[in-house]
């Protein structure tokens, strides 16, 4: 069987695999070596996602341990809890509490599987205004702060620390590009292709280091040019 990746999150793992999206760019990179697998939740905080957890992955569970699974949290969770998604909040220590949880389970379940948090995204809080109410009001308020994202994201990689999983800082590390607000967020929350391939290159970087790459995976089945012309069958011998 081929080496899995598992992709779990909420909308921004959901909407990975649209069009130049971090995980279709996945599953084109390691195709015929790995297969990528898709489990995003538009909408879904970590108390949702813990609470569907098992049905979430038992077609993923199938077979061999997946090689990898990313645990990407805390957008929704970060909602602020006395403004319009107040539904979506969960508070500070719960996020985190969840966190554990939700590792624990994959390393109960997938023994060998490597976990990689991710934390929540940056925030540019005038387009979540005009996304929330279709105009650009001062008088509104937005739904999410980049302060209460970022306030997330540390907890995020404390957890990480913790459990000394690999963890990748994109509320750090988007906000290093210069206009990330527009060029990286394409409606202050969800990503651009170019926010996408900022994502894709941490994902690679990550891998990289805990031995799932290009180079380390071997296709499943002969490749085209290694099939000798005279004697094409001699090469699906078994």
């Amino acid at each position: 069987m081929r080496p899995r990746l598992v992709l779990f999150g909420d909308s921004i793992t959901e909407l990975s695999f649209a069009d130049g999206g971090w995980g279709a760019a996945l599953a084109d990179h390691f195709s015929r070596k790995a297969d990528v697998v898709l489990r995003g939740f538009s909408g879904y905080n970590t108390r949702w996602a813990l609470r569907v957890l098992g049905r979430a992955m038992e077609s993923a569970a199938v077979g061999a341990d997946p090689a990898a699974v990313t645990v990407f949290f805390g957008a929704n969770d970060a909602s602020l809890p006395d403004r319009k998604q107040v539904h979506q909040h969960v508070p500070l220590e719960e996020y985190q509490s969840n966190l554990r949880d939700i590792c624990a389970y994959f390393k109960e379940q997938w023994p060998s599987t490597k976990i990689i948090l991710i934390t929540p995204p940056p925030i540019y809080e005038l387009a979540r205004i005009r996304d929330m109410y279709g105009e650009d009001d001062p008088s509104k308020l937005p739904e999410r702060t980049n302060e209460a994202a970022g306030t997330y994201a540390q907890a995020c990689l404390t957890v990480a620390k913790e459990l000394n999983h690999p963890v990748i800082d994109i509320w750090t590390k988007m906000q290093q590009f210069p206009d990330w607000q527009t060029s990286a967020l394409c409606d202050g929350l969800h990503f651009t292709q170019f926010g996408n391939k900022i994502l894709f290159d941490c994902m690679l970087e990550t891998l990289e280091s805990i031995d799932f790459s290009q180079g380390s995976l071997q296709p499943d089945l002969p490749l085209f040019h290694d099939i000798d012309p005279k004697d094409p069958l001699k090469a699906f011998e078994i």
